[in-house]
């Protein structure tokens, strides 16, 4: 393997590296399960420190292109490609569309006080009462909030950041929805900006955002309350604006819903994505808050990579960046949304439906799956020894569509990285699956059987059909 590095290039050291061994390996110079030079050794060469090495190493390595052998250092993937694989594609920008690496870690860490249940659960430690137990749940707006900055900065419209504010309430509170939370709930928010690109009227429009959405939800019975939160000026970690939430809630033991529920014999109720809850103040396009940087990049045109270069890394290969056919303002096809609108589309929440649910039939949910990171793949990581059949899917909305159709990518990524029509998936016995379908209607949501529960001899598996073909994923 032959390095040529410039240190007068504007280029830093360690993309250089990256650089030339992703192309050396594209190319084929470097074949699938060729070792590499140690760090060590390469540092010793080019006369470089070894954390600059191991820097470049780790993005190779979480691109897919390289892996780490205990013992024998790194060699090249066997699965390495072009960019213009779907995987490849993802890892490249910086993102993973099945967090593989992260569950890699933390699947082998304490699961809490139950092991199938959607979120991590602990014992009282709020209170100390036995019967109790505590849940406490992190998660964001992601990169969405970067639409959202590039709609303000061509508008100077605040608004925009309303709905950023219930994404990132949202992948939250559904979360803790599927282990049964429907009690109070206090969340806090953590906005990190840059302040010369996101001035104190973004902040307001966000904090304002937050109080109008968690009061509309207490109109509907979800006890949800702010504790506060944080706003960090961090210009030198991000360009423009990130937002997270904490919540945190407390429920008796007795009332936790677990994967070890899931049994076959179920009907899987789909609750809808798209359309107008009655608590929605506008057409939802469906897209939730996952897979942001797939839609962003490759819906958008190169216009938001010249006109606002800090809203993207510039170490990542600018052909990944902003290589769509569309800017904000430019109709959806196939829907009465704009190409903004569609990906700005707040993540709803099913907070009023699960927690009727809950209150009116005790005892018929047997499962809940928010189809969040892993999209419809999402429930393989639940219950054990159960294949899941998803046969009667919604027909695909306009914006992931669209999403497929400027990514090129294959329809079974796709099902791996959205939600593709119903982001809420409840299991219930088959003769139950006309209750739930009647308490969506109640609040303007579409549902429907999507799908059953079989047993398995192999494992946790799915197989998912659309347009008449079968896709197979395990677990």
């Amino acid at each position: 393997m032959k390095l040529e590095l410039d240190p007068q290039s504007p280029t830093p050291v360690f993309q250089q590296i990256i650089d030339q061994i992703h192309f050396q390996i594209n190319t084929g110079e470097l074949k699938a399960g060729e070792k590499l030079p140690s760090i060590r050794t390469l540092a010793g060469e080019l006369d470089l420190a070894t954390n600059t090495i191991a820097k470049a190493m780790r993005q190779l390595e979480f691109r897919g292109l390289i892996i780490a052998q205990e013992r024998s250092g790194y060699h090249v993937a066997s699965t390495a490609g072009s960019s213009n694989d779907n995987a490849s594609r993802y890892q490249a920008r910086g993102v993973s569309s099945d967090k593989t690496e992260v569950h890699n870690v933390v699947d082998n860490l304490d699961h809490g006080l139950f092991r199938n249940a959607f979120c991590k659960i602990t014992e009282d430690y709020l209170t100390g009462n036995p019967e109790q137990c505590n849940i406490i749940h992190a998660d964001g707006s992601g990169t969405k909030s970067i639409i959202a900055y590039l709609a303000y900065k061509e508008t100077g419209n605040t608004d925009v950041f309303h709905g950023i504010s219930q994404d990132s309430i949202v992948m939250n509170l559904d979360d803790l929805l599927c282990v049964g939370v429907n009690g109070r709930i206090l969340i806090s928010n953590t906005v990190n900006r840059n302040a010369l690109n996101c001035p104190g009227e973004v902040v307001g429009a966000l904090i304002q955002g937050s109080e109008k959405f968690l009061a509309q939800l207490r109109e509907f019975g979800v006890n949800i309350y702010s504790g506060g939160g944080e706003t960090a000026d961090v210009g030198d970690l991000t360009g423009t604006i990130v937002v997270d939430s904490v919540a945190v809630s407390v429920m008796k033991k007795k009332d936790v819903i677990t994967g070890d529920l899931i049994a076959p014999g179920l009907a899987i109720v789909g609750l809808s994505s798209t359309g107008q809850a009655s608590y929605e103040d506008r057409e939802n396009s469906g897209i939730g808050s996952n897979g942001l940087t797939s839609a962003r990049h490759d819906m958008l045109s190169h216009y938001y990579a010249d006109n606002y270069p800090e809203s993207y890394d510039a170490n990542v290969d600018p052909s990944l960046m902003y290589c769509g056919p569309y800017k904000l303002e430019d109709p959806l096809p196939g829907s009465s949304l704009t190409v903004g609108e569609a990906l700005l589309s707040p993540t709803r929440t099913y907070a009023p439906v699960i927690y009727k649910l809950l209150a009116d039939r005790p005892g018929l949910i047997r499962g809940l799956i928010h189809c969040s990171g892993g999209a419809q793949t999402k429930c393989m990581k639940f219950s054990d020894n159960v294949h899941f059949i998803k046969d009667n899917l919604f027909p695909t909305p306009p914006v992931f569509k669209a999403i497929q159709s400027a990514s090129k990518t294959e329809w079974k990524e796709m099902y791996k990285v959205f939600n593709m029509g119903h982001r809420m998936e409840v299991y219930c016995e088959p003769d139950q699956a006309r209750t739930v379908i009647d308490v969506a209607a109640g609040f303007g949501i579409a549902a429907q059987v999507v799908g059953r529960t079989e047993a398995s001899k192999e494992g946790n598996r799915l197989s998912l059909t659309h347009a008449g073909e079968v896709f197979t994923y395990t677990g």
